[in-house]
């Protein structure tokens, strides 16, 4: 079953153990915690004090994806602070097998981000030595954005990808994921569906949850 990851950065700031504490009462699978820093993306989310404060409440898997230049010096914080994923942009990492290494080395699971522009065949030389690959179905940098149609062709290119290299790797989409594209993501190979304003801005964020979960389960 394709799993579900709400994204914390379309949460309510003001309210965020309420929303951390709804989630962990929900069908979600992993909380997803997007860590931009407004030179990699042009925009800046929060940094290692909220991920500390979410850590302290989440009861589920935290994965943490990093917008930010230089990736690489932090690998070790991201760590202490309880990331059990951390996913580095291919974009961001000019020496991305050594990134990889450094965040397994710390125990965590490596992950992949790729822009809109990037190419899974990038990825054919290291695909067995990443855990997940996080498709950006938009531009990086701002939430409530539109899907990107084209995301779904890519998915497939890399779903042939990992098979064809007989990888492990999980598939990841992360933007404009609503109910209208959920169950054709699953069925061009996605894993794990980022959802950030489509919960958070729902009128009941838990059903909107228990939605998606259905929609691919199918």
């Amino acid at each position: 079953m394709t799993k579900i990851a709400p994204s914390v950065l379309a949460a309510d700031f003001a309210n965020l153990q309420r929303d951390i504490e709804m989630v962990n009462r929900s069908e979600a699978d992993w909380f997803h915690v997007d860590i931009m820093d407004g030179v990699f993306v042009p925009n800046i989310s929060f940094g290692m004090p909220v991920l500390e404060a979410i850590t302290r409440y989440a009861k589920k898997t935290i994965d943490v994806h990093l917008m930010i230049t230089d990736p690489d010096r932090y690998i070790g914080t991201f760590a202490a602070l309880g990331s059990d994923i951390l996913t580095v942009h291919y974009e961001a990492c000019p020496h991305l097998h050594r990134s990889l290494q450094a965040i397994k080395k710390e125990g965590m699971q490596a992950g992949v981000a790729l822009n809109p522009h990037t190419p899974v065949s990038l990825l054919t030389d290291i695909i067995k030595d990443i855990d997940l690959v996080c498709i950006m179905s938009v531009n990086p940098g701002f939430g409530g954005q539109s899907f990107i149609e084209n995301t779904f062709t890519k998915v497939e290119a890399l779903k042939e990808l990992i098979l064809k290299k007989n990888a492990t790797t999980q598939i990841e989409i992360d933007g404009g994921v609503t109910d209208e594209n959920a169950l054709q993501l699953k069925k061009a190979g996605a894993d794990v569906l980022v959802a950030g304003s489509f919960v958070f801005k729902s009128a009941d964020p838990i059903a909107t949850i228990q939605e998606l979960k259905k929609f691919t389960a199918v």
